[in-house]
């Protein structure tokens, strides 16, 4: 009885107008989730896969430095999660570069557009500088001898290292070869000039080429200090290698054969008893004419800040 009476008041009441029941409001678009992730490679060489992950399927725009990526700017997302957009990059240049994507959904009514987080990348640089037929390679050693403050921090001379302390010798070893002469190691007999230059020195250094406790590499010497000649910047050493190669008269070039096969040493015969050959590389030596101008390559330390080669001052006691 109560109850019927109740629903007789509540009734009555809806019709005086002394209460409302309002219809449920719709359910208001969400936010889907978006992540951009990758980004990282090397430049140069293949393009760099740039991923953008979603909360729901739609098209992906994606960015470098606030401008679209041409035949990225509407990436459609998978259909099925997770809702995965990529985008292969090219950039158009080696160094630090800012990535973003913005994402439209497909469900407008359910879901609203949404802006990725910002992707810091840097795009790895060759440390080898000029493109050459020379290709070097640089390393920077203490050298022996040094005792008290400047020893070598752990008992050992000679250690290859990029942090130096002012008033020791730094030893640059240099190794390099030419393509043009087969791959030949760049030495005395086929090196026209070799030498770095230093920033905040005169005169550049001269790499001499020779024999190091049986060991046959180019070295230069940067005396550090406070004393006239030497050098004394703390921080950064900025310093570029060149190698020049002689011109050349004559070049080996990579060539084909063909040889008798050999297993271990022995030559192979097939069925009938012919002799079974193979087709192998060698280089032969041609005459160049014209006379081939010696190639010309440079070296300039693209490695990160915490390993470039760096002056300290002596550390107090």
């Amino acid at each position: 009885m109560k109850k019927i009476i109740s629903s007789v008041l509540t009734g009555a009441l809806i019709m005086a107008g002394g209460m409302s029941i309002s219809a449920p409001a719709a359910n208001a678009a969400a936010t889907p989730t978006f992540v951009l992730s990758g980004g990282n490679g090397v430049y140069g060489l293949d393009p760099i896969s740039i991923v953008a992950t979603a909360g729901a399927e739609g098209n992906v725009k994606f960015m470098v430095g606030g401008v679209a990526l041409t035949g990225c700017d509407a990436s459609a997302t998978t259909s099925v999660a997770p809702f995965i957009a990529k985008c292969a990059w090219t950039p158009a240049a080696p160094g630090p570069a800012t990535l973003t994507a913005t994402f439209t959904p497909k469900d407008a009514a359910a879901f609203t557009a949404a802006t990725s987080n910002t992707l810091m990348v840097k795009v790895g640089t060759p440390v080898q500088g000029v493109i050459s037929p020379i290709h070097i390679y640089v390393d920077e050693v203490l050298a022996s001898g040094s005792t008290g403050a400047l020893a070598p921090r752990f008992g050992q001379g000679c250690t290859v290292s990029s942090e130096y302390i002012i008033g020791q010798q730094i030893v640059f070893r240099v190794y390099a070869n030419n393509a043009d002469q087969g791959g030949a190691v760049m030495d005395s007999s086929n090196t026209a000039a070799a030498f770095i230059e230093v920033v905040g020195m005169k005169d550049p250094l001269k790499l001499n080429y020779g024999n190091h406790s049986g060991v046959a590499f180019w070295t230069a010497v940067l005396n550090t200090g406070t004393a006239e000649g030497k050098y004394s910047t703390l921080g950064v050493i900025k310093f570029k290698v060149t190698m020049v190669a002689k011109d050349q008269k004559t070049a080996k070039v990579l060539s084909t054969k063909l040889a008798a096969k050999k297993v271990n040493g022995k030559n192979v015969y097939d069925s009938e008893g012919r002799l079974v050959s193979e087709r192998v590389t060698y280089y032969r030596t041609v005459t160049m004419n014209p006379i081939l101008k010696g190639a010309v390559a440079t070296w300039e330390s693209n490695f990160t800040a915490a390993s470039q080669l760096t002056l300290y001052a002596v550390p107090k006691a």
